[in-house]
């Protein structure tokens, strides 16, 4: 087995696929990449058994075709010291030794046999098929990720659910206390309507190589696994079992009350009103009264508080609500918008928050959050 091929390109490949690689691996060949050299391209493919991420690689040239698995770690920090240059793999696939030649010298490492590395089974059952934009999907992932939750008791909450619908795509994560909601109504099934239920990891996994563009994004996807295609990378993934909850049932729909904020203004001051707040609860109270917001927290057991107002838009009677400042700060941070609308019906019930302006028509964003007693 002999190729040469690009150092930056070999690197970026690697540092995308080697993600799946897991802390403490099923097995330890797990901890190795598998290196397939065939018909002029390289294919480095990782893997944790769940989740599969492969790359394609061309190559300047290839003189021997061959597979073989070498440890992720060690080519990644080796790689990482490289100046952009042709490097020349030898590998002689009896004995597993591997010879890197750079411009300026030689480098000697172990190898394993690429037999005994374990390759997710294909789809083979009956499989629905789409197409659609990286960008699109890209922007339904990074919108809910952070809402996922991490429940090892209920895995689904864990997940992001897609449901591909005849009118839009719609991406929705929750972990109890939060939800967000994201549409898109440039994605459509032609064919009825379908659903998966993604783990996070592969859910990161796309976020990190997905390009923002829109190029091709082929998926297919059965009841246990989901393929997903894309430029030089594929990735297949094991699907949760089990039923996602049912969301729009939490989403309330008569919200009387409507604010319209500032979104960095809110931040910010979240940011500083929170450092007085209990650090158990981390509890922040909405004062809200024409024109007014008025923000504040205490921690009783070390007489610390704060407060502070913001001006905002509001028309109706005075309202005072709580809620974990963490999650409020995710929210506003997830959002791309200058200025917030969050919309109240009382204090016991679910706060939403929406962008009050929408950079794109194509979209519809609702991101929920629970109160706290205050």
């Amino acid at each position: 087995m002999k190729f040469v091929v690009s150092s930056n390109t070999l690197l970026t490949r690697l540092q995308a696929v080697s993600k799946v690689i897991g802390g403490k691996p099923v097995q330890p060949i797990l901890d190795n990449v598998l290196l397939v050299a065939t018909e002029g391209c390289l294919y480095a493919t990782a893997s944790d058994k769940e989740t599969t991420m492969e790359a394609k690689i061309e190559l300047e040239r290839l003189d021997e075709e061959g597979r073989i698995t070498i440890s992720a770690k060690f080519l990644l920090d080796m790689l990482k010291e490289f100046p952009e240059q042709p490097l020349t793999f030898e590998i002689n696939t009896e004995t597993n030794e591997v010879k890197i030649f750079s411009e300026k010298g030689e480098y000697a490492v172990p190898g394993e046999s690429a037999d005994d590395y374990p390759i997710q089974t294909a789809l083979t059952e009956a499989t629905v098929d789409f197409t659609t934009k990286c960008g699109l999907f890209l922007d339904g992932i990074t919108k809910t990720v952070f809402a996922t939750a991490n429940d090892d008791l209920r895995p689904v909450m864990n997940c992001i659910l897609i449901e591909l619908g005849e009118e839009c795509f719609t991406f929705v994560a929750s972990d109890a206390h939060k939800l967000v909601r994201y549409k898109r109504f440039d994605g459509r099934s032609e064919n009825g309507q379908y659903s998966l239920i993604l783990p996070k990891k592969p859910a990161l996994m796309l976020k990190n190589v997905l390009p923002k563009d829109d190029s091709e994004l082929r998926f297919s996807f059965n009841e246990k696994m989901a393929c997903f295609e894309f430029g030089n990378y594929k990735m297949t993934s094991t699907l949760v079992e089990g039923r996602f909850p049912n969301y729009n049932s939490v989403i309330p729909q008569n919200n009387p009350k409507k604010v319209i904020v500032e979104k960095k203004e809110l931040y910010n001051t979240l940011r500083r009103v929170s450092v007085m707040a209990n650090q158990a609860s981390n509890l922040v109270k909405f004062d809200l009264s024409e024109g007014r917001l008025l923000i504040s927290a205490q921690n009783v057991d070390y007489s610390m508080s704060g407060h502070e107002v913001l001006s905002c838009q509001y028309e109706g009677e005075p309202i005072a609500i709580g809620f974990k400042s963490p999650f409020v700060q995710e929210i506003l941070s997830n959002m791309s918008s200058e200025n917030v609308i969050l919309e109240l019906s009382d204090p016991t019930r679910p706060g939403l928050f929406l962008p009050f302006e929408n950079e794109d028509n194509d979209e519809d964003l609702l991101m929920l959050l629970m109160p706290m007693m205050v």
